[in-house]
């Protein structure tokens, strides 16, 4: 570890250096990229020097040792010196930790009702809105791409985009079966019944740099929206859906009155999914050597039960049980999201430490 931090604490001094030529903002591009390598090294750097620090304090309190009169201070020097050392290693193995290259990104969230019918159809409603709520307490932006919705008002299908600064780092391991067991509104006798749906939420793609299309392997049909929108949604074919030949993944689009529109947006949701099945393949391929708690957004795997009777969710993945659902389906997630990332960092540790 401390030979990577010498390293990195080189490639700042060269950074420092880059960035006061004349010539620095010339390539507009590489002085963006070596900008943010600064930022990012920054912060990591500092830390590590006052690691060093309290390396040099504790040899300056040795020292101090053999006289009497010094001797008492120079222990509790060095008791202190070893306690900030201790936090400054923990930190900066975590600093050190590989960054998801998608964190920052925008996301697309799609939920999709599965066993239950017209319960599930609810519910996947109700998850949309708890994830829409979550998104107004964080400042992002929401918008619907698409959406199927059922007779009783719940989504057999819906796709969102989400807007803002590291939701996916905060949603990323949303992705997989969420169930819920309550009395549905259909439900005449009082009885439990179970449902679920499904979650996944990919980081929205840059078709240019992240994912390469090619136009000969799409088929791409139009046709006239259906549901609301007036006069004009029933005369004019500005629904688009687009055909990936290759992977079979189908993405309709209508939600705005512009073909033109719809099948840039419907771009952007298949270049997502296809990113999508590049990361989950990639996974797995780690899943393979290692055994990860977190993060494999397999669809078909369980990860959540919301109780409405027992007003608790359980995340099966860390065992984490809170009972305050009510304010979870209100959006309240903090918690939540903050326990699966720390247990991904846990799990990143560990795997680092193996490998040392």
């Amino acid at each position: 570890m401390l030979a990577k931090l010498d390293q990195l604490t080189e490639r700042l001094a060269e950074l420092n250096l880059l960035l006061i030529q004349e010539n620095a903002t010339s390539d507009m591009d590489n002085y963006r990229k070596m900008t943010r390598e600064h930022a990012e090294l920054g912060p990591l750097v500092a830390l590590y020097q006052d690691y060093q620090q309290a390396g040099n304090d504790i040899e300056a309190a040795q020292g101090m040792l053999s006289d009497p009169d010094m001797k008492e201070f120079a222990q509790e020097e060095i008791s202190n010196a070893k306690a900030r050392i201790e936090q400054f290693e923990h930190d900066l193995q975590m600093m050190l930790l590989p960054k998801d290259p998608n964190d920052e990104r925008n996301i697309f969230l799609e939920i999709r009702a599965g066993t239950g019918g017209d319960e599930s159809a609810l519910f996947a409603a109700d998850l949309l809105r708890m994830y829409t709520r979550f998104a107004e307490r964080n400042r992002w932006q929401v918008e619907i791409v698409s959406a199927s919705e059922s007779e009783l008002g719940g989504y057999r299908e819906v796709i969102a985009r989400i807007i803002g600064h590291g939701a996916y780092s905060k949603l990323k391991f949303e992705s997989g079966g969420h169930r819920v067991q309550r009395v549905p509104v259909t439900e005449t006798q009082g009885r439990i019944h179970t449902s679920a749906c499904t979650v996944a939420v990919m980081p929205e793609a840059d078709e240019v740099e992240d994912v390469d299309i090619n136009p000969a392997d799409l088929r791409i049909d139009t046709f006239r929206a259906s549901g609301a929108g007036g006069q004009h949604i029933n005369k004019t074919d500005s629904a688009v859906r687009l055909t990936h030949l290759p992977t079979g993944i189908v993405v309709e689009c209508q939600d705005d009155r512009s073909q033109h529109k719809n099948k840039a947006q419907a771009m952007k949701v298949l270049a997502a999914r296809i990113k999508d099945i590049q990361l989950r393949e990639q996974q797995s391929k780690e899943a393979a050597t290692r055994k990860s708690l977190i993060g494999s957004g397999d669809r078909s795997e369980r990860i959540r039960t919301y109780n409405f009777p027992q007003g608790r969710m359980t995340d099966h993945r860390i065992n984490l049980t809170l009972y305050k659902l009510d304010f979870i389906m209100d959006g309240d997630l903090t918690e939540l999201t903050n326990a699966l990332a720390a247990e991904h960092q846990a799990e990143l540790l560990a795997s680092l430490a193996e490998a040392a």
